[in-house]
């Protein structure tokens, strides 16, 4: 059974404000969305204003709820402080950050141009950066409690082919998460991240891997427990880490992927594929009896 409903009690989130980057569209909205329900305002951010206002107009409509709709590039300083200034002008506080803003490709790395490969380090870990220190410098300033919660990948810490910039730059985050979940625990700023395995979000596995390849290459075949994650369980896990009852949760990376990065991390571990025939013949030629 799929436990696809929320995980928190009504209200879990309210009084809090919370400001998701690459709010506006697949697991951003998703996560955003169930802090709405759970009583938070929030404040989406993207390129696309478009995008943005709808988004930000169907959610209202769905819970009820407060909703900012705010165009940033976060690779660009002076947009991310602008945005920033507008989201305390609105709300007159923003309590906590998710940094979900990202991008990808998925190619040979020396067939990556460098301009290719500096627009993923540019959003992903410049992007990330930058609005982390912009909302934690005036968190500090104005003595102002804080919580960062930044969505970062598996491949952080193993590393990955085809995907180099992207593992480069979350590795980068990571790092970050970590080490000002020391460095700024003393202002009452907590920074955690979660590594979520696939989250299939409609298009997303389409642009990255075209026509067949998609079905060549299904996620859920490489996820010991045989599927793909749904949305609301990644939902539940980033209201936790932004609400009060994770408040002893500090500088923590927690993986949410059905077990698939250890699946491809035991060198064994595809022997899985070895029928139970062979099995027989390998411990008779042991000298053990099946």
């Amino acid at each position: 059974m799929l436990y696809t409903e929320g995980m928190l009690k009504e209200g879990a989130l309210k009084g809090k404000t919370i400001l998701v980057t690459g709010g506006g569209t697949g697991l951003g909205k998703s996560m955003g969305s169930y802090f709405l329900k759970l009583g938070a305002n929030l404040v989406i951010t993207s390129r696309k204003l478009d995008v943005l206002q709808a988004t930000a107009k169907e959610m209202e409509a769905e819970s009820g709820g407060k909703v900012l709709a705010l165009a940033c590039d976060v690779r660009e300083i002076d947009q991310v402080e602008k945005m920033w200034a507008d989201a305390n002008a609105h709300f007159g506080q923003v309590h906590a950050v998710l940094n979900n803003a990202a991008g990808n490709f998925i190619s040979p790395t020396e067939r990556l141009s460098t301009n290719a490969f500096n627009t993923v380090l540019d959003i992903v870990l410049k992007g990330t950066s930058q609005v982390t220190l912009t909302a934690g410098k005036h968190w500090i300033k104005e003595k102002q409690s804080g919580t960062f919660l930044n969505i970062v990948t598996t491949y952080a810490w193993t590393g990955s082919g085809y995907v180099v910039p992207s593992a480069a730059a979350k590795a980068g985050v990571l790092a970050m998460t970590r080490s000002l979940a020391v460095e700024w625990a003393k202002y009452k700023i907590r920074s955690n991240a979660i590594a979520p395995g696939p989250f299939p979000t409609e298009g997303a596995w389409s642009r990255l891997l075209p026509g067949d390849l998609v079905k060549k290459f299904d996620p859920a075949k490489k996820v010991p427990v045989g599927r793909v994650g749904e949305h609301q369980e990644l939902a539940n896990l980033a209201a936790y880490l932004l609400s009060d009852f994770s408040a002893y949760v500090n500088g923590e990376v927690i993986t949410i992927d059905g077990g698939e990065w250890l699946q491809g991390a035991g060198e064994f571990n595809n022997l899985d594929a070895i029928p139970q025939e062979m099995w027989d013949m390998m411990e008779a030629s042991r000298g053990k009896k099946p």
